[in-house]
């Protein structure tokens, strides 16, 4: 399978704002889809902002791979998107007057920007715990060699994504031999340390269906995962984090093309379940763009919904905690993948494991 960037397609999708549309237009039952309204129908009030916990650097579109589920579009020819050495210099001005305690750095592949290094050491010179949310195969790259241990050196978690531990489903959604540089990197972070039960060296795995269906219960997945791997090519891991995909972007893209965009939105809806609103992303992070515009959330951030704290946009470099806090959620038709079955966010399920997941 190739995939190219909805941007080098100049496909209309590439609009956030005709996703939106296409989004705001779906109906179930004969009525709109409205996430606040369903909120309110099962006694919630609208979201809200809790602790702020995490701050989540997206540095930039560019990637080695084009994965067909992408909401991010991203991909090799994303150079468009790539967030300055000034913005990046505001964001840990910004970190400091935050007791946030997660750095989380995400893109694109967050280690093709010029400047992640000294954005990791400055991260965790400030005590912070930091993610690199890794494709796996850019650690293959010759100028990559020794990326591994120097994040375990650092004590960097890596939450990798691996959409399923059998090469068919991941090579649907990733290209033909990307399970097999998958397999070949979790080898070599396994070396370095990762994913062996050092504290130090977490590896995370990160796991999205290859079709229109939601992911299924974490904890049996994990199980499943960690038999398999071992058992078929020696890899261990610490932990599993199952992802709904998002109607965002390529995803979306593809729901429609293969018209599975309304039963994929009645699925979502239909498995709205409230017990996994309290763990929602937006409630506790901030999302930074790599412009430097701010978000509730990464998906949000896709769609160009920007964060409104006192009505207002906000940049990062007037970031202030206190008026971040005072802020109601922006929410849209998307937001459904993060209450669907289990509940989905970027540190996995969010309710508990009663929920079913395929329904």
């Amino acid at each position: 399978m190739t995939v190219a960037s909805l941007r080098s397609r100049r496909a209309p999708l590439s609009s956030s704002a005709i996703q939106l549309d296409i989004l705001g237009r779906i109906e179930i039952d004969g009525s709109p889809l409205n996430f606040d309204a369903t909120l309110a129908h099962a006694g919630s009030m609208p979201l809200a902002p809790s602790a702020l916990e995490i701050f989540q650097i997206n540095l930039g579109k560019l990637c080695n791979m084009t994965c067909g589920h992408c909401h991010v579009d991203a991909g090799p020819d994303r150079t468009d998107a790539m967030m300055s050495r000034e913005i990046v210099e505001a964001c840990l001005a910004a970190l400091d007057r935050t007791s946030v305690h997660t750095v989380d750095l995400t893109g694109g592949a967050p280690e093709l920007h010029p400047d992640f290094r000294w954005l990791v050491e400055e991260a965790r010179r400030r005590g912070k715990h930091v993610i690199d949310r890794c494709n796996l195969s850019i650690l293959l790259l010759p100028r990559f060699a020794g990326l591994a241990d120097w994040l375990g050196e650092r004590g960097v978690e890596i939450v990798a994504s691996l959409p399923h531990y059998r090469k068919r489903n991941t090579d649907a959604q990733r290209g033909d031999g990307a399970y097999d540089k998958s397999i070949e990197a979790l080898r070599l972070l396994n070396r370095a340390g990762y994913g062996t039960g050092d504290p130090r060296r977490v590896l995370t795995l990160m796991s999205n269906p290859a079709g229109a269906f939601l992911s299924g219960g974490q904890a049996a997945m994990e199980k499943e995962w960690r038999e398999a791997l071992v058992r078929e090519w020696g890899v261990t891991f610490d932990r599993l984090f199952a992802l709904n995909n998002m109607p965002i972007s390529r995803f979306l893209d593809w729901l429609v093309e293969s018209e599975n965009l309304e039963p994929y939105m009645d699925r979502l809806a239909r498995s709205f379940n409230p017990a996994a609103i309290d763990g929602l992303m937006c409630r506790n992070m901030v999302s930074v763009s790599w412009d430097g515009r701010l978000f509730d959330c990464d998906f949000n951030q896709m769609l160009d919904l920007d964060a409104l704290p006192d009505g207002a946009a906000m940049r990062i470099e007037e970031f202030e905690p206190a008026i971040w806090q005072r802020r109601r959620i922006v929410t849209r038709p998307h937001c459904f993948g993060c209450t669907a079955g289990a509940g989905s966010s970027c540190g996995g399920a969010t309710a508990g494991a009663g929920a079913d997941g395929n329904r």
